[in-house]
């Protein structure tokens, strides 16, 4: 079920909402329980199956989580190292095995056949969540007895199927202690209208530029190229951010907050600054999971420090999926931050950092939307006028005028201009208050018109 359908905003949302508000406020337990439930249908609504691999996860977190409570020493280490590779044993069979096998296939004399596994929507996310539960009551934190808490933190439905990527830490006590009032829901019924928007007006149109682009690498012209990748980058951003946002949003309307996941990121000016800013949840979870337990930088060698970043940019790409597109795009990021450090660029704050930040962006976005390494060099090719079909052609100019109220719209809402207008002083950021309701209504509005209409309504983040 998508957030962006009609299901979502006219029945499921509603009835849920309804319900938990005529829960008694003392009932936190039957408030929980039902929450638990909703989320359990909401992720059976398209794939029932897959609901017992995320209860396998689920009861594998929990179990193990208690029994690390309760050891000490060598064995709590060993049950650790037991839950996660459960876990990742879970996401390895579903995700990549295939992949796996496929490139086994390459070697001589081994042919395998190669299976044939359905992706359960959502599973890198609820998986990393799963870890991040049991890491943390490994570190200190208290673990639940309740089994049904523990649904509720891994399969919460606001933040299951696209994130943000919840640490325990920052969930454990908002399950029994949290407010709920108007006000939070009105201002998460706010940030979800702004956040439908983003995916429902924006993603969905600027969607038609980027795939008529990426349908056509090997006879493009330069237009076309450039415009389908900037098309695309901004598809992805309000993709990601539109359902950031809805999650955030309807988070607060039951209680509940969660860490902002996007900072304008198109601001960057070094791509340091870019990853503090994008998909901050992901890249904050590697960092204190992978990275600072590998040593981060506090190591005695720059060869250390490099094999860190290299093994987190590694897992970076493939936690994306099972494709070497993602390792590539991966592997940029690397080879990128890396550079960064060693000539001293990540502190930069000129304008041409800003430009050589927004170019490898959006290069690397192209990486990762291709669908094998040899279209991306094509496709980057032609970015650079090489085998193009010219500079310009007719479907570069029909795309442009039709889609170039979006592409405007969509720059400018990937800037952070409401922000500023919002910290104005006196009377002008009274007015702009005031308004600000009445702008997310408007916006939910015509966001409705075009799910009634129906159209094209792809979810980039359904595949990871």
């Amino acid at each position: 079920m998508l957030f962006s359908s009609a299901i979502f905003l006219f029945a499921f949302l509603p009835v849920v909402v309804l319900v938990y508000y005529l829960l008694p406020k003392r009932c936190a337990a039957a408030r929980n329980i039902f929450l638990t439930a909703v989320s359990l249908l909401f992720y059976a609504w398209g794939e029932p199956r897959f609901v017992f691999v995320m209860l396998l996860v689920i009861v594998l977190s929990w179990f193990f989580a208690r029994k690390i409570e309760m050891t000490a020493g060598t064995l709590k280490k060993t049950l650790l190292a037991v839950a996660v590779g459960a876990d990742l044993t879970v996401l390895f069979i579903f995700k990549y095995i295939g992949f796996f096998t496929e490139n086994l296939n390459h070697l001589p004399f081994v042919q395998l056949p190669v299976p044939q596994i359905t992706l359960p929507i959502g599973i890198s996310f609820f998986t990393f969540q799963a870890i991040s539960y049991v890491v943390d009551v490994y570190r200190g934190h208290v673990a639940q007895k309740s089994l049904w808490d523990v649904m509720l933190y891994i399969a919460f439905f606001p933040q299951l199927i696209a994130g943000p990527i919840v640490r325990y830490s920052d969930f454990a006590d908002q399950i029994r202690n949290r407010q709920e009032s108007l006000q939070k829901l009105a201002k998460g019924g706010y940030r979800f209208a702004l956040g439908l928007g983003k995916k429902v007006i924006l993603s969905n149109n600027l969607a038609y530029v980027a795939d008529a682009a990426f349908s056509s690498v090997g006879n493009l012209s330069l237009s076309m190229a450039w415009l389908g990748a900037i098309g695309y980058s901004l598809q992805l951003y309000f993709d990601f951010s539109g359902y950031s946002d809805m999650a955030i949003g309807l988070g607060q309307m039951f209680g509940f907050r969660f860490l902002e996941n996007f900072n304008y990121p198109f601001i960057s000016r070094s791509i340091t600054e870019l990853w503090r800013r994008w998909h901050i949840s992901l890249g904050s979870w590697f960092r204190d999971y992978v990275y600072i337990p590998l040593g981060g930088s506090r190591v005695k060698t720059k060869h250390r420090l490099y094999l860190n970043i290299f093994v987190v940019w590694l897992l970076t790409g493939a936690w994306h999926g099972a494709k070497w597109t993602y390792i590539a795009w991966g592997m940029m990021y690397f080879v990128l931050l890396c550079a960064e450090r060693i000539l001293g660029w990540s502190g930069k704050k000129t304008w041409y950092s800003w430009l050589y930040t927004i170019y490898f962006f959006v290069a690397g976005n192209v990486v990762f939307r291709s669908e094998n390494v040899t279209g991306a060099i094509k496709y980057l090719l032609a970015m650079f006028n090489i085998h193009t079909s010219g500079l310009t052609d007719a479907k570069a100019v029909y795309y442009f005028a039709e889609y170039i109220p979006f592409l405007i719209m969509g720059i400018v809402a990937a800037m952070p201009i409401a922000v500023w207008l919002r910290s104005r002083t006196g009377r002008f950021k009274e007015v702009i208050n005031r308004l600000y309701p009445i702008w997310c209504a408007a916006v939910f509005l015509v966001a409705l018109s075009f799910v009634v209409k129906g159209g094209y309504n792809p979810f980039i983040y359904f595949d990871f």
